[in-house]
């Protein structure tokens, strides 16, 4: 018993997850005089940060707005994203001289690599006097204290026991197993009463049934400018064709509001009408075959796929009937498929759902039930949209909760 008591490090404050969350909550924390230690199961710190944004790390986004998330309390995230905004983020990129670049709709990356982002929240952390451990493993968290008392938080690890007054679990969700991701933060959640919304793989690639595949496969790497629409909420950005069924940036957006046996609309071409096309066509060019006229607005592959499930694409626009052309241009602007599932957790970018944000002090990331209990980013039931709105989230709720412990 007194060699584990001798092995007890105390201190003000343990972050479990050296994500951006992690990171962000230990240095903000430690700014403010606290004793700070922060734990990760890997070897590598930061490895999501760097695989993110094909490893130009989409780190934050100027439009980011409580609109662009969704959770069962749409209004929770609202407080930090107020209290941390994208332009504070901005500047610490910006002192740092970090070069960075917008690319579509409000996107930051890095012009070198995400790894400077990594190496920046590190920098920081250490120079504030974060003390960061990891190969760290976690076998127990227990509380020493009644539940609305301060303190005691006891963690048993592979590197000793750490006993501190606040604890912060940034461990993330389900996505990206291969580099670490786990149920812990669910789990520890669940051992203090607090329930979680279910997690669902999110930002997702979406797969459909044999008869899709045995249409569609042919078409993989084929992508159109779409329009996809589900559960009342739309986006338009890039789709592509997989071998399994659908991915690209509008199809990884809409997989965040989709359950099993929702139907997904697509148009697939929002600026150009195709019964306005094929009515010219026909009056003016009768005799221009049917894929040639749809070829001016999609990849003729794909224009040669859908024609050929009503006619031959090679059939001239005038000889075609009004309700084949009819039957083409609505299955353009409103082709109606039901997802089978998703390409799951191994390529999801985010978890939706997590811990209920009921348990939750929305302007402090604490636990209103335990005292000095935090969670924080992506364990927490906030999902944001493709495009750096995640990255913000973990940045604010790291920030509110480091003000906070």
């Amino acid at each position: 018993m007194n060699h584990m008591q001798n092995t007890i490090k105390t201190t003000d404050v343990v972050v479990i997850g050296a994500g951006a969350a992690g990171m962000m909550c230990a240095w903000q924390s430690a700014l403010r005089g606290r004793s700070v230690v922060l734990l990760d199961h890997s070897a590598k710190i930061g490895a999501k940060i760097k695989i993110s944004g094909g490893g130009r790390c989409n780190f934050t986004n100027i439009y980011a707005e409580p609109k662009n998330y969704i959770s069962q309390n749409p209004h929770f995230m609202k407080s930090a994203l107020s209290q941390y905004t994208q332009w504070d983020f901005l500047d610490i990129v910006q002192q740092s001289g970090i070069a960075y670049h917008e690319k579509t709709l409000g996107q930051q990356f890095c012009d070198d690599t995400s790894q400077q982002i990594v190496d920046l929240m590190v920098k920081h952390c250490r120079d504030s006097g974060v003390v960061i451990r990891p190969n760290t493993k976690i076998t127990t968290v227990a509380r020493t204290r009644p539940y609305n008392e301060t303190g005691s938080f006891t963690i048993t690890t592979n590197n000793g026991v750490f006993q501190c007054d606040s604890l912060v679990i940034a461990t993330g969700g389900l996505s990206l197993p291969k580099i670490g991701a786990t149920p812990f933060g669910y789990g520890v959640a669940k051992q203090f009463g607090l329930t979680i919304v279910s997690p669902e793989p999110a930002l997702v690639p979406l797969t459909f049934d044999a008869d899709f595949c045995k249409t569609y496969s042919t078409l993989r790497g084929i992508s159109a400018d779409a329009v996809v629409s589900s559960n009342g909420v739309s986006f338009r950005e890039w789709l592509l064709f997989t071998h399994r069924g659908l991915s690209g940036p509008s199809i990884l957006q809409i997989s965040s509001y989709m359950n099993k046996g929702d139907v997904l609309q697509v148009n697939l071409s929002p600026d150009t009408d195709i019964h306005t096309l094929f009515a010219q066509a026909k009056k003016q060019t009768p005799k221009r075959q049917i894929n040639t006229v749809l070829s001016t607005v999609l990849a003729s592959r794909l224009s040669d796929t859908i024609i050929g499930q009503y006619t031959s694409p090679h059939t001239m626009v005038g000889e075609t009937s009004d309700k084949i052309l009819t039957a083409l241009s609505n299955h353009v602007h409103q082709w109606q498929i039901v997802p089978t599932g998703t390409e799951g957790y191994k390529v999801a970018e985010v978890t939706r759902g997590g811990v209920n944000t009921d348990h939750l002090s929305s302007k402090t990331m604490m636990c209103k039930t335990v005292q000095g209990l935090f969670f924080i980013g992506e364990v927490v039931d906030v999902t944001g949209w493709l495009g750096g709105y995640n990255f913000q989230w973990a940045w604010s709720s790291g920030y509110v909760a480091g003000q906070n412990t």
